[in-house]
C-alpha cells in the first residue's frame, strides 16, 4: 500500500509539472485564435476557444498523460504534447497570405513571453513561505523550460507546426506549395524524429535524438541565459 509520504511526493511532482504544460499549452492555442479573430477569421472566437479556460483547449492524452509519461520517463529531458487545434479558416482572413504567418507566430510568441515572466517571477519567492516557495519555485522553473520547448518545437519549418505555416507564407510561392504539400506527412516526420531515431539509434549505439539537437539543447542554453538576464542565478 502507498504510504502518505510517497503519495504527497507524487502528487508534488505531478502538480509541478502538469500546470505549467497546461498553462503553456492554454495560452498558445488561445493567442492563435485571438489573433484569427483580429485578423477576420471569428470561426475560433465562435467556438469559444479565445478563452483563457484551459477545458476548451485540453486534449486529456495529448495535453496531460504524454507530456507526462515523456517528462517522467526523460527525466524531464523530451516533453512533446498537443492541445486541441484551434480551427482557422485561413481564407477568412484579411490578408490570408500574411496573416496566416502573424497567426502562426501567436502561439511560439506567446510561449516565449510566458518563459520571459516566469523567470523574472523568481524575484517573488522571497515573499513567500517556505514550502509555498519552494512549489512555487518549480512551476516557475518548468514554466521556463516547457515554454521553450514549445516555442522552439513549434517553429521546426514543417507543417503543420507553426513554423511551417510561417515558412508556407513567406516563401516563394513555388516553394510554398511544395512545402505546404508535406502537411499530410509532417506529423509522421516529426513523430519519426522524435521517437522512432532515437530508439534506433540505440539499438545501433549512435546518439541520433535529433530532438535534443534541434530544439533541447538550444532551449537549455536559452533558459540559462533567461535566468542570468533576470538576474536570477
Amino acid at each position: 500500500m502507498m504510504s502518505d509520504m510517497n503519495l504527497d511526493k507524487i502528487l508534488f511532482q505531478a502538480s509541478v509539472w502538469i500546470i505549467p504544460v497546461i498553462l503553456a499549452v492554454t495560452f498558445h492555442e488561445a493567442a492563435h485564435g485571438w489573433v484569427a479573430w483580429k485578423r477576420g477569421d471569428d470561426t475560433a472566437y465562435m467556438l469559444g476557444r479565445v478563452t483563457f479556460n484551459p477545458i476548451k483547449h485540453i486534449d486529456p492524452f495529448g495535453t496531460a498523460l504524454l507530456p507526462a509519461m515523456l517528462l517522467y520517463f526523460s527525466g524531464g529531458q523530451v516533453m512533446f504534447g498537443y492541445a486541441k487545434p484551434v480551427p482557422v479558416h485561413f481564407n477568412r482572413l484579411f490578408n490570408p497570405r500574411r496573416d496566416m504567418v502573424l497567426v502562426a507566430l501567436a502561439g511560439p510568441g506567446v510561449n516565449l513571453l510566458l518563459a520571459v515572466v516566469a523567470a523574472y517571477l523568481f524575484h517573488t519567492l522571497s515573499f513567500l513561505p517556505r514550502d509555498v516557495a519552494e512549489w512555487v519555485g518549480y512551476n516557475l522553473y518548468n514554466s521556463i523550460w516547457i515554454n521553450l520547448l514549445l516555442c522552439l518545437f513549434n517553429m521546426l519549418p514543417i507543417p503543420p507546426l507553426d513554423g511551417g505555416r510561417v515558412a508556407v507564407g513567406v516563401l516563394p510561392r513555388n516553394l510554398a506549395y511544395r512545402l505546404a504539400g508535406l502537411e499530410r506527412a509532417g506529423m509522421f516526420i516529426i513523430l519519426g524524429a522524435v521517437f522512432l531515431l532515437p530508439w534506433l539509434g540505440a539499438k545501433f549505439d549512435m546518439n541520433l535524438n535529433v530532438f535534443w539537437w534541434l530544439i533541447g539543447g538550444p532551449a537549455s542554453n536559452l533558459r540559462e541565459q533567461m535566468l542570468n538576464f533576470a538576474g536570477v542565478f
